[in-house]
């Protein structure tokens, strides 16, 4: 990876949830244009940070740094609106509707347009509905799910689904795209073609990326550098070879420390 400028800083970050710790002192930076992973065990907080960057819990210490200027209290609306887009660990669409409408949804922050004038679809509505079209529609070619698109999502395979949920977050156009398990749950053709995306994501469009994710050989293979956490504190960080030589990382990956 290439010198890059820092487009994520967590300084010291504490979340606890009544007397339960979920992460402890947690620092660590995400470079603009890499592939920057999260590993650990169940329960090591990975999810809760992912929670913590965009918004939907708010550390009781600790600061964060979103492009260089310290990021108060917001929630996911506000931390989309900034470039902040996510999935999830378990699939968050609307499965009664078709693929299109739901990544159209993923444009929500992009319209400006009040109610009358989309009622009517006229001015500046039309002129940003045809905007938003078209966007979505690159999104639907770069993800290969032309023909899907007019599917209801509760009628696709997991997989596919998955897929789905990604161009959602493209939607949006994020700098800073985070990937809760995005592999979880895939057969390995699934992953190889979720690993294809992801590259190209952050290759091609240039997007930051947070993943977290359990196949380390999907780690190994796509991330520029890894942040592992083991019951909600930092255990290691840095390059994915080096990691796997870490003592600690070792022992919490094989259970000794459980």
């Amino acid at each position: 990876m290439s010198e890059a400028n820092t487009i994520l800083r967590l300084e010291n970050i504490s979340l606890a949830f009544g007397g339960v710790k979920a992460l402890t002192n947690i620092s660590f930076d995400v470079k603009e244009h890499e592939i920057r992973s999260i590993i650990g065990p169940n329960g090591a907080g990975k999810s809760s940070m992912l929670n913590v960057i965009n918004g939907v819990y708010h550390p009781q210490e600790g600061t964060i740094y979103f492009q260089d200027k310290v990021r108060h209290k917001m929630d996911p609306t506000q931390a989309a609106r900034q470039g902040i887009a996510r999935t999830f660990q378990n699939i968050a669409l609307f499965k009664g509707m078709t693929v299109l409408d739901n990544i159209m949804t993923g444009r929500n922050t992009h319209m400006t347009s009040n109610f009358l004038m989309n009622a009517l679809w006229w001015g500046p509505a039309r002129n940003e509905e045809m905007k938003n079209r078209k966007k979505i529609e690159e999104v639907i070619d770069f993800l290969e799910i032309q023909h899907i698109r007019k599917t209801p999502v509760g009628k696709l395979s997991y997989g596919l689904q998955k897929r789905v949920e990604l161009a959602r977050a493209l939607a949006a156009e994020p700098s800073l795209l985070l990937l809760d398990e995005p592999m979880a749950g895939m057969n390995v053709e699934e992953k190889q073609d979720m690993c294809r995306f992801i590259l190209e994501v952050n290759q091609q469009y240039g997007v930051t990326i947070i993943l977290i994710e359990h196949d380390m050989g999907v780690v190994m293979d796509i991330s520029d550098r890894v942040v592992v956490l083991d019951y909600g504190k930092k255990i290691g960080d840095g390059l994915p070879a080096d990691l796997m030589k870490n003592p600690d990382v070792i022992s919490a990956y094989l259970g000794t420390n459980h």
